[in-house]
């Protein structure tokens, strides 16, 4: 195996065994600092021995029996008195340590349990996702601190004084009981969305534009979570806002590593069977008769648009009247971009235009590139051209930025 295949071996291993790894570690050991860093040495000392030793046949398995090694030996290093090493000495012998009981929960999944511990109500919504994005979705904390548009140093220190409470407060490790889920579940159901976006469209520099590793595990997150609250409207929403996305990512990129808009896609390539599933669910909600929440919106916004069978008939009044409801429940400036991006269709750039500008959105890339967008549609070629470096500047996908570049590119000269 050559140097590239077991670099690339690692690197798939990392995004499809990091949170199995940390999960698995948490669950023996309770404390998620020693999860993480373990998890960390594992794959670090991967680094050092695949491409010497080779890529083990099964390298989850691997990867979770050097970090348990890792953490034992780390608990031997910090012991302080005899009954701490005997403890050490207990978990290098034993499947489980001694006198611990596995958690339970509604559902067995390691990842599951450890999604929900995040997500406890007693740490803040924002502390809840970040921490959850980088033990569950295994996101690095730039990648999560573009998420929140804050700076890295600001998540760093967020997502440590998130692992800090739930060591103090001693939050268990398992799946709340059902009476317990509605505390839990919007932060649990943002924290997936984000993952999923994080996949759809990687924001790390060097990453590939999807990251499907990602959209899966989301996805199979989301799965297990309605299993729990199948009745829940948000719970469906949300998956089938995550289906009809995840059908449409075999045309999300051009055979040259360009983005392609939603309007130019092959729509032959959507994945149909996804589109059914993500319909009827939508279907399935609006038969409910009850009032749909964020997440149920979104998805019928995408229902609207992998109904239609080209762009033409995309019928942009009703994705506008589904925004109207949105941004009553979330009055947000991305809500409202989005809003306006589907008004520029029904009401034209200018309309559309002045609803974007004054939206407190600078260091988005996206804001930029709608208002490039927009400006080019009206001739301000110079003030387009210089929206499009300033959303180029921000981008952090390679596949955005060369559509971005090219669309820069291809402006008229002239003012």
């Amino acid at each position: 195996m050559t140097g590239g295949e077991v670099a690339a071996a690692i690197t798939r291993a990392h995004r499809e065994e990091w949170a199995r790894v940390v999960a698995t570690l948490t669950g023996r050991f309770g404390d998620l600092d020693t999860a993480e860093e373990a998890a960390a040495e594992a794959f670090a000392t991967a680094v050092e021995r695949w491409p010497v030793d080779g890529v083990p046949p099964r390298p989850g398995a691997w990867l979770t029996t050097t970090a348990q090694r890792k953490a034992i030996d780390r608990i031997r290093r910090e012991a302080r008195r005899a009954e701490k090493h005997r403890e050490a000495l207990m978990l290098s012998d034993t499947p489980e340590p001694t006198g611990t009981a596995r958690p339970t929960g509604a559902l067995d999944d390691d990842r599951l349990r450890l999604l929900f511990t995040c997500c406890h109500p007693a740490l803040a919504v924002a502390a809840r996702i970040a921490l959850t994005l980088r033990m569950v979705g295994g996101l690095t904390v730039a990648e999560i601190a573009r998420a929140f548009l804050v700076q890295e140093t600001a998540m760093s220190r967020r997502i440590t004084r998130a692992k800090e409470k739930i060591k103090v407060a001693g939050i268990p490790y398992r799946v709340p009981s059902r009476e317990d889920l509605p505390a839990r579940l919007s932060g649990v159901l943002a924290v997936l969305y984000l993952v999923f976006n994080e996949g759809y469209l990687s924001s790390e520099p060097g990453q590939e534009a999807v990251r499907g590793d990602l959209t899966a595990e989301a996805i199979r997150l989301t799965r297990l979570v309605r299993a729990l609250l199948p009745e829940d409207g948000e719970v469906a929403g949300l998956l089938a806002l995550m289906l009809l996305t995840e059908a449409r990512r075999p045309a999300r990129v051009s055979a040259d590593g360009e983005l392609v808009p939603l309007d130019r896609q092959d729509r032959r390539a959507w994945d149909r069977d996804l589109i059914a599933e993500g319909h009827a669910l939508v279907r399935a909600r609006l038969a409910s008769g009850l009032p749909p929440g964020r997440y149920q919106l979104l998805a019928a916004v995408n229902a609207v648009h992998t109904d239609a069978r080209d762009a033409r008939h995309t019928d942009w009044s009703q994705i506008v009247e589904l925004y109207d409801q949105l941004v009553r429940l979330d009055p947000s400036p991305i809500v409202r971009l989005n809003r306006a991006i589907a008004v520029a269709e029904l009401d034209g750039p200018q309309v559309a235009l002045a609803q974007v500008d004054g939206l407190p959105l600078d260091g988005y890339h996206a804001f930029h590139a709608t208002r490039a967008d927009l400006l080019r549609r009206l001739g301000r070629s110079g003030e387009a051209r210089a929206a499009y470096d300033r959303a180029i500047a921000l981008a952090g996908n390679a596949a955005e930025t060369a559509y971005l570049t090219r669309r820069r590119d291809d402006l008229p000269a002239g003012p």
